[in-house]
């Protein structure tokens, strides 16, 4: 008896070779200590160089001349036609970063830069003004620096309230992972904002345990002169020092390290973003087939070298937790849950103690009410408060260690998320793009729970097969454009809950297309720096979630 052999499929070939590409394009990028580096694509940021310089010009105006002078030129430089600036020169003009330009090259240089700030100022008027910001947070930030040029009264910037610091888990909930800008600030007002005579009595008994929380941050990272590695956070700090003419050592380290950072063409960082780089590729990589690949082998030695041992005293964290930067860097749940994922996903047992860390590091930080926020227990801060996204990322996290789906935390989780999801069935996200990425994390979460008919899910997958797109891809469901990012997690998340492949076929087809063969798939700004406000893109998420959709497409047709 003969056996006839089906012909094989020629779009397999295609697949693979898309996979193929990706990967080496990926693993390209991969220097030798691990780290996926895509800071030449993350390296100039307006946010970090308005830091840099309203620091500069209180904390050190003369000595620092040449670095103003510098940074005032690349801002002027960058601003765009309209009149308006980005986080990111190249991008369209955003509200928070045109704001805080114009105030502070008013600040620096009011005569040279006087028709920069007028076409800044006319794009905020025709914008809607602060007041359209639709971001408390980022309005709160940008009224001090009108405050600093005098467009407001001193009375009409927020007051930071130095007498929280007399009670660390009401500062931590109030203000979590600002909590030394806010508090630098607030040091700042007690000398140039009008108070009354209780509220300066207030200050005084805050200002100690203030200037504490501050330096334990300084002092946990090395006193390196730099908060977060961040030029934006430490132009805040270090502009609050020295107004209030305090911490004089912190200050003065702030002024060297901006002098070693600046890039010659007159900018900052923000800052590193080495292990989220390296988690979304090696992500990616471990899901299209490559987690036995030895060169992964030196990223999952990074994630556990980058682990952190000593809890972050200012923030109430304890330790086992993960960052976005580098071996001090500050706790973020987003990170632990992902590179967590990451570890369980690759082979050998040198991460096992790293893995356990991680777990009891999310187990103590899951909210009273089931939710995860950023790195503060119980906080309900709008920017990193308790959020969907973060949330199930936790939940998958423990998942991927172990963890049984009955388990109360993982339980608590997803009750949780159920009241949360929108009527429509979406989900939010604080740290991407609404709604498409958060709604297939979400369902994605609730097929591995075994879930998928539940109720939440199901409405979830409804949601995301409605946003499709005619040509099979996603944007962000609200008539945004598609892009790899939201096309490759939608996919990812459908393939999860069960649907027929066939059905997520035409969104495959979109990222094959979107290819460029050698170099893999076009970046969007997708990520949220600041919610509704600031994007920014990353190419290692883009490479990574692409080889995620496509490795678990060729599983299931195989």
């Amino acid at each position: 008896m003969t056996t006839v052999q089906a012909d094989p499929d020629p779009f397999t070939d295609v697949l693979d070779e898309a996979i193929r590409e990706g990967a080496e394009a990926l693993f390209l990028a991969q220097r030798a200590d691990g780290v996926f580096d895509y800071s030449e694509d993350n390296l100039t940021s307006t946010l970090g160089t308005v830091g840099a310089l309203s620091a500069l010009h209180y904390a050190d105006p003369d000595g620092s001349a040449d670095l103003i002078a510098a940074g005032a030129g690349w801002l002027r430089r960058t601003q765009n036609a309209d009149g308006g600036w980005a986080m990111v020169p190249g991008l369209s003009s955003e509200a928070g970063p045109t704001a805080v330009s114009s105030a502070v090259l008013h600040l620096v240089d009011p005569v040279g830069s006087s028709a920069s700030v007028a076409a800044g100022q006319r794009w905020m008027t025709d914008f809607g003004g602060l007041d359209a910001i639709p971001h408390p947070e980022v309005v709160s930030w940008c009224r001090q620096y009108y405050g600093f040029v005098g467009w407001l009264a001193p009375e009409e910037m927020r007051r930071f309230p130095l007498e929280v610091a007399l009670l660390p888990g009401l500062y931590r909930r109030l203000f979590d992972l600002r909590v030394p800008m806010a508090f630098a600030l607030g040091l700042a007002q007690a000398r140039h904002k009008p108070l009354t005579r209780f509220q300066q009595v207030l200050a005084r008994l805050g200002e100690p345990n203030a200037l504490k929380a501050i330096r334990q941050v300084y002092e946990h990272e090395g006193s390196t002169g730099a908060w977060c590695e961040n030029a934006w956070v430490t132009g805040l700090v270090c502009t609050g020092l020295a107004r209030a003419d305090l911490a004089p050592d912190m200050v003065e380290a702030a002024v060297k390290w901006f002098r070693r950072t600046m890039d010659p063409d007159g900018w900052w960082q923000t800052g590193p973003l080495d292990a989220a780089w390296t988690m979304y590729a090696a992500r990616g990589l471990a899901e299209a087939g490559y987690a036995d690949d030895p060169r992964l082998a030196a990223s999952a030695e990074l994630f556990v070298r980058l682990q952190q041992h000593r809890p972050f005293l200012a923030f109430g964290c304890p330790p086992g937790y993960w960052g976005w930067a580098g071996t001090e860097g500050w706790p973020s749940t987003l990170e632990t849950s992902e590179i967590l994922s990451v570890l369980c996903r690759l082979p050998g047992e040198g991460q096992a103690g790293a893995v356990e860390r991680g777990v009891d590091w999310l187990t103590r930080l899951q909210d009273t009410r089931g939710s995860w926020g950023l790195c503060v227990r119980n906080t309900k801060v709008a920017n990193s408060g308790p959020c969907p996204m973060t949330t199930v990322q936790a939940v998958d996290a423990l998942l991927d260690a172990g963890v049984p789906a009955d388990d109360r935390r993982v339980r608590r989780a997803l009750r949780w998320l159920a009241k949360a999801q929108l009527p429509d069935g979406a989900f939010e996200s604080v740290w991407y793009r609404h709604h498409t990425m958060a709604t297939a994390a979400v369902l994605e979460t609730f097929s591995k729970a075994g879930l998928a008919d539940d109720g939440t899910a199901r409405r979830a997958r409804a949601w995301l097969e409605s946003a499709r797109l005619s040509d099979g891809s996603w944007g962000d469901g609200h008539g945004a454009p598609a892009t790899v990012e939201e096309t490759g997690w939608a996919i990812s998340g459908l393939l999860a809950a069960g649907v027929d492949p066939a059905d997520v076929r035409p969104g495959v087809d979109w990222l094959l297309e979107r290819r460029t063969p050698g170099r893999g798939w076009p970046a969007e700004s997708v990520h949220e720096y600041v919610r509704y406000v600031s994007r920014y893109s990353n190419p290692a998420f883009t490479q990574g979630m692409a080889l995620r959709a496509l490795g678990r497409y060729r599983d299931a047709v195989r």
